[in-house]
């Protein structure tokens, strides 16, 4: 899984992310007018934007491996 950091503050938890997807999706309607999505396939996904919550900033952003162990001495309590 992908996630990013700001190399401007060192944020690794929260981001504004600006994204366009196109998807098809099965969806359920119930006879009460519910309506549920049992089945979506993604047919085409842009990331646009990426901005850190905590800077603003948009220029200093890296994709991580989220997957990966955490680096010692990294950011505690957010």
């Amino acid at each position: 899984m992908t996630g990013y950091r700001c190399g401007a503050c060192g944020n690794k938890t929260r981001f504004d992310v600006t994204e366009t997807k196109r998807v098809r999706s099965f969806q359920h309607f119930s006879l009460g007018g519910e309506m549920t999505v049992e089945e979506e396939e993604i047919l085409a996904h842009e990331i646009e934007r990426v901005v850190c919550r905590w800077c603003g900033s948009a220029d200093a952003i890296e994709e991580i491996d989220a997957d990966a162990a955490p680096e010692a001495g990294g950011e505690s309590g957010a």
